[in-house]
């Protein structure tokens, strides 16, 4: 079985002037136009495409990258507006549909919204939704996630408590801004870890691995290369700012204060008033 609005690897029945016919599984041939297709395809061949409905409805397959497939969540452009919807930019000849009660706010030409991919089972047409609340749950069940797992992240809105994350693009998660030391955008993907599963079954989010044996050696070995890569000193200390520690090493204060002090105790390196330097 291959599903609309997914990718698939179809076998190539026949060439035409037009395009070449593929086998589609139980939507029978599929054209796959001949602007897209790969040179010297032939008829046996294996292609990767995606595969979706044109503007009269017809299955028809493509070798462009859709800006987001069914079920995941994406950052896409409002390109139009009617009376009865909005028209995203998919990054394929047709646009993507979001019905307007779909829509958590109506949606404004030239602005960008995250969204959530759909099929309607009964039309086969795909259409997105931004009304994530409805869509996503903010608590999960028992055995849905665990804490320390590694997850996807996409950059949901800003609050006063931190970012709002959508994991997985299924559950809503929250990393606290005291734990943000980079800048991040809306519709940024990224990996992150759950931290911590509250008692309420929400879920507090990383942006780095948990616990000493995870994070050290990696930021040690990070500050032994800057240092070698800078002649042997680094301009930080305890006393630097968290903005200028993820500046140049690209980790939070915390895990720097850590693994200069186990670099220290192995006499790597020395501290100085000014830095740390290569010893």
């Amino acid at each position: 079985m291959i599903e609309l609005g997914q990718y698939a690897t179809l076998n190539v029945i026949k060439t035409t002037d037009f395009g070449v016919y593929l086998d589609g599984k139980q939507f029978g041939e599929v054209l796959l136009p001949k602007r897209y297709v790969p040179e010297g395809l032939e008829p046996g061949d294996d292609v990767d495409i995606f595969l979706y409905c044109d503007s009269e409805d017809r299955v028809i397959a493509t070798t462009e990258k859709p800006n987001g497939v069914v079920g995941e969540c994406a950052y896409m452009k409002v390109v139009d507006t009617a009376d009865h919807g909005a028209f995203l930019d998919w990054g394929l000849m047709k646009d993507l549909f979001v019905p307007l009660r779909e829509q958590m706010e109506p949606m404004v030409i030239g602005k960008y919204y995250v969204v959530k991919l759909f099929l309607d089972a009964n039309t086969d047409r795909i259409f997105a939704s931004s009304k994530l609340v409805k869509h996503l749950s903010e608590t999960i069940e028992e055995g849905e996630l665990a804490v320390g797992q590694e997850v996807k992240l996409m950059v949901w809105n800003k609050t006063d408590l931190g970012y709002k994350m959508i994991i997985n693009d299924q559950f809503v998660g929250v990393v606290f801004k005291n734990e943000v030391f980079q800048p991040l955008q809306i519709g940024e993907i990224l990996r992150g870890y759950v931290k911590n599963i509250r008692d309420d079954k929400r879920i507090d989010l990383s942006l780095k691995k948990q616990g000493y044996s995870q994070q050290i050696p990696d930021a040690s070995a990070l500050i032994l290369k800057k240092l070698k890569d800078n002649n042997g000193f680094i301009e930080l200390t305890d006393d630097s700012a968290p903005e200028d520690i993820y500046e140049t090493l690209n980790m939070s204060k915390k895990a720097f204060k850590k693994a200069i002090g186990g670099l220290y105790k192995q006499r790597l390196i020395a501290l100085e008033k000014k830095g740390i330097r290569l010893v």
